[in-house]
């Protein structure tokens, strides 16, 4: 590709970023990636009354956590407004906009005469100049809104590199307002200019934009720009089949940090949804930027699949080193109040539940117990101490108090007092490790009683016998 390609995510700070936003963001960013072109951040905070700082930080963080790195901006639409007004006063100069004073009970009472009528409700360009059109005199205070002089025939086409042709008639689109009664400019207009000034080549955007893009294509031909070339991907549906919403999980990308995901599993599974190389599952982002292209993203709806997500986010669990998952464990104990320095070495207990976890909170639960005096309940201690089982654990501590502390000999203590007792292995393993971590079902054993230590075990099986 010969040109320069430079893409944008431009979300709006009235939320926070969910997974829709964030497969755009993927796709925008990969997509630059794999030409050596630009990606740039944009904030299209003009949404005054419903953008926020705390949804600003919540965007830029989400953006951060995936690894999502701009190469320009954030770029903030409220501080370009100077750039707006004057590309309005432009266009005003050059015919392409025009004042409208009609009032908003006259406009209410127009498209309530064209309901009537059966017709589709749209402004009927009353204030549009024409040649040998009498304007009615501008009502003495009233103040203006700007609109734009869209094509009066003809059509606007494009072809969408996700849907193929689109050809929309000129006659379906009326004159948008671009600037409110206070200066204020609009979305669709901001859009263009900042897709002008930053010289964006690929629009890649959720298709809810779709009936957007006419009037941007209308507004960047009245403007001399190069039009972009524009990319709607299809929306994201829930597990249940209907469109992804807060009640299917996550409202922030943020909520998947917090619920154990990693950063990676959540990305590959982003490129996944609506989008696929051949049968590859897992890979890596380097690898996605290395295969990404428009051309393998299907038109019709992705679906999210929760089940899909945690079995991604387990593969890539057991392919993380003990340190770094230990370091991402550290973090969640601390912030529950536990010290996770107040117990056997995090990556050794790491190294025992890797393979049995899907997500880092629940490898966290696992280190609790080796950090925290377990209690047992009582239920448990009913059914699987009784004076046999307890009999098995006092004879097995008399052993473990002078055994080497290796794996290897653990088992062999294990297996003399099983002998000794005439007792097959869960029923001396499974009261033994109800008593040293409260839980029926562990890793082997023996490797969680090395993890263990000594002192710990023999305390925690003083308890119960």
């Amino acid at each position: 590709m010969s040109e320069n390609v430079r893409t944008r995510f431009a979300p709006s700070p009235t939320g926070y970023l969910h997974i829709g936003g964030a497969r755009t963001a993927l796709f925008c960013w990969a997509y630059a990636r794999r030409h050596a072109g630009s990606f740039i951040l944009r904030i299209e905070d003009t949404d005054v009354e419903r953008s926020t700082p705390e949804a600003v930080q919540a965007i830029l963080d989400g953006m951060a956590w995936l690894g999502l790195d701009a190469d320009e901006g954030p770029f903030y639409q409220m501080q370009r407004m100077e750039r707006y007004k004057a590309v309005i006063a432009d266009m005003l100069a050059a015919g392409t906009a025009y004042y409208c004073y009609a009032t908003t009970e006259e406009l209410d009472r127009m498209r309530e005469e064209q309901r009537a009528q059966g017709e589709k409700p749209r402004y009927d360009g009353r204030w549009r100049p024409e040649e040998g059109k009498v304007l009615p005199t501008p009502p003495e205070g009233a103040k203006p809104v700007v609109r734009f002089r869209n094509p009066p025939d003809g059509v606007v086409a494009w072809d969408d590199l996700v849907k193929g042709r689109i050809v929309i008639a000129n006659k379906e689109l009326d004159d948008l307002v671009i600037a409110r009664a206070d200066g204020t400019p609009t979305y669709n207009f901001c859009v263009v200019v900042d897709d002008l000034d930053m010289a964006i080549t690929h629009v890649i955007r959720g298709d809810d934009h779709v009936n957007n893009t006419p009037r941007q294509i209308n507004i960047m031909k009245a403007l001399g720009a190069q039009v972009p070339l524009f990319a709607h991907l299809s929306m994201i549906l829930g597990d249940d089949g209907t469109k992804l919403s807060k009640r299917h999980g996550a409202v922030s990308v943020m909520q998947y940090h917090e619920d154990g995901y990693l950063p990676d599993a959540v990305i590959n599974y982003l490129a996944r949804l609506g989008w696929s190389h051949g049968d590859d599952e897992i890979f890596s982002r380097e690898q996605f930027v290395q295969w990404f292209d428009l051309d393998h993203i299907t038109p019709s709806a992705a679906q999210f699949n929760t089940e899909k997500l945690n079995w991604l986010n387990g593969q890539y669990i057991r392919q993380s080193s003990d340190a770094a998952l230990a370091a991402d464990v550290a973090n969640r104990l601390a912030r529950r109040g536990i010290d996770p320095e107040g117990g056997p070495a995090l990556e050794s207990v790491i190294a025992l539940y890797k393979d049995r976890v899907d997500n880092l909170n629940e490898l966290a639960d696992s280190a609790e117990l080796f950090l925290l005096d377990v209690h047992v309940p009582a239920e448990l201690l009913e059914q699987h101490l009784t004076e046999r089982a307890r009999a098995a654990l006092l004879d097995l501590k008399s052993r473990l108090e002078s055994v080497e502390w290796t794996r290897g000999a653990l088992s062999e203590a294990i297996k003399q007092t099983m002998t000794e007792l005439g007792m097959k292995m869960p029923q001396v393993a499974i009261p033994l490790r109800v008593a040293v971590l409260g839980v029926p079902q562990t890793p082997s054993i023996d490797a969680v009683l090395e993890v263990l230590g000594r002192e710990r075990v023999l305390a925690r099986l003083a308890r119960y016998i």
